[in-house]
């Protein structure tokens, strides 16, 4: 690298935004929309070497060329496309038994009942969303709630 192009790529170093965007403008022959710093550094640093000591061989050049036509690339949404709103609606996770059935455990000497709702659980007339906040209303600790009700699968059962 010669001594001009190296005092060139320091002097970048200690340009702000808008001065990178302007000396950007100076090398490149265009605007650019980027106003991130160490990217438009990179960038400048790179075509100054570039003009001086030439860029890519021909044979990359080519390669380039090559790799670009085999790809299918999209820049930009499809024309006249709208976004789609659609309602979530989460899979059931099937080792939770349907609404209306009865989850019991024996616990400390008491059996606990926790009734399967549509959208969580009831346990003490109290609502739960999830059998884990269920399970600690009634322990006093966090538990996961499938294993504490024993419903989570396991090897060999």
């Amino acid at each position: 690298m010669t001594p001009k192009v190296r005092e060139q790529i320091e002097s970048v170093a200690g340009m702000t935004i808008t001065e990178l965007r302007q000396r950007y403008a100076e090398v490149f022959g265009e605007e650019t929309t980027s106003r991130h710093k160490r990217f438009l550094q990179k960038r400048i640093a790179w075509r100054l070497q570039a003009n001086e000591e030439g860029g890519l061989t021909e044979r990359a050049l080519r390669r380039a060329r090559e790799l670009a036509n085999d790809v299918d690339l999209r820049l930009l949404a499809p024309k006249g496309g709208k976004t789609v709103v659609k309602q979530f609606t989460p899979t059931r996770d099937r080792r939770i038994p349907v609404p209306g059935t009865i989850i019991t455990r024996e616990y400390r000497g008491r059996t606990v009942c926790v009734t399967v709702m549509p959208d969580g659980f009831e346990w003490g007339g109290e609502f739960y969303r999830s059998l884990s906040a269920a399970a600690r209303a009634i322990t006093g600790t966090r538990w996961n709630g499938l294993a504490f009700f024993g419903l989570t699968k396991r090897k060999g059962r």
